[in-house]
């Protein structure tokens, strides 16, 4: 084993004695696409004691263009894509226990995720999934690293509890809508970079070195040939609802998740944001209007057609999912193209 790892054990940030940390620690992956995917992939290269996958969604021939753990023959069996990633991944280290979950993640069970690992690696493709880390993270005192990626930019910070500013001091409140890789695209490389300065920050944290930390907020546009690195430790608020001196964790509460429900003799999913939001139809249709759907649009609603599933979206946010009554499935179709 020792050979195995002697390359970083070479590093002398690493070691031994971090290599020996980072053998005893569990992580926690939220989502196995395209940042999940890197990132898990190098976890288990690296030698981590522990890993657990989640993610509601499986994997599709879009998906092989970026994701690194995928083959055709996931996509042709549509394969969960927790499972197919940890049968790659026990294929590349079989020394490292790997647990597979299938599911959307929610509250109960980030919860109970939370409290026995060490780090929260953050590949969500949503920002109501990363708020609720983001609480989950203040409430057990465990790390977590966003991360995000859509087109040809990137972006990523770590957020140690009691120490940084987390996503809700940054954000304010979670956005709704914006570009996704469905609706803009990705490139590889955008990821690539993005699980990179995920995947350092990870390791400092995991050998016990946190002086090591960025303790910054980086962004870039490979395309355009931008990069920034903005400090932001004096966004940190005293008031912060998720980590000030009175925190309630708002993101945890009921009233502030994205709420779904099935309406009654249609198949048919009703999904409402978490947050009351004004959408701008028209802006949206210009969207929607690339994805090779069909869209129409009057002044009170927008309705796009995209084969199996049709979606309406009114000015108000609630959104209609026809064309089933799995809630994950809706979900999963809202997300992907709202963000």
């Amino acid at each position: 084993m020792k050979d195995r790892y002697s390359r970083q054990m070479l590093f002398p940030p690493i070691g031994n004695g971090g290599q020996e940390k980072i053998s005893r620690k569990h992580v926690l992956i939220i989502g196995a696409g395209a940042l999940g995917s890197a990132n898990a992939e190098a976890l288990v290269r690296a030698g981590i004691g522990q890993l657990t996958i989640v993610d509601r969604d499986y994997v599709e021939w879009s998906n092989l263009q970026r994701q690194q753990l995928y083959t055709e023959q996931d996509a042709e069996k549509r394969l969960p894509k927790a499972i197919a990633a940890k049968n790659r991944l026990t294929a590349i280290n079989s020394t490292v226990k790997i647990a597979a979950v299938i599911a959307d993640a929610s509250v109960p069970e980030l919860e109970e995720w939370a409290q026995n690992v060490d780090l929260i690696m953050d590949a969500t493709d949503n920002f109501e999934t990363r708020m609720m880390i983001n609480d989950v993270s203040q409430k057990y005192h465990v790390p977590w690293i966003y991360g995000a990626c859509v087109g040809s930019y990137g972006i990523s910070y770590t957020i140690i509890p009691d120490k940084t500013p987390c996503l809700a001091c940054l954000l304010g409140s979670v956005p709704l809508g914006g570009l996704t890789c469905d609706t803009a695209g990705i490139i590889s490389p955008a990821v690539t970079m993005v699980a990179a300065y995920q995947m350092t920050e990870g390791l400092k944290i995991l050998a016990g070195d946190l002086e090591a930390l960025r303790n910054r907020l980086v962004s870039f546009d490979l395309w355009k040939n931008q990069f920034s690195a903005i400090k932001v430790d004096p966004l940190k608020k005293g008031d912060c609802p998720s980590c000030g001196k009175m925190r309630s964790y708002p993101f945890l509460a009921f009233e502030n998740q994205t709420k779904t429900a099935v309406l009654c003799g249609r198949d048919t999913v009703q999904i409402r944001p978490p947050s009351p939001v004004v959408r701008d139809l028209a802006a949206l249709e210009k969207v929607l209007l690339n994805q090779g759907g069909t869209v129409h649009r009057n002044p009170y609603l927008l309705s796009y057609d995209a084969g199996s599933h049709r979606m309406v979206i009114f000015k108000d946010g609630r959104v209609l999912v026809h064309g089933t009554k799995d809630l994950s499935e809706a979900k999963s179709f809202y997300h992907k193209l709202l963000g």
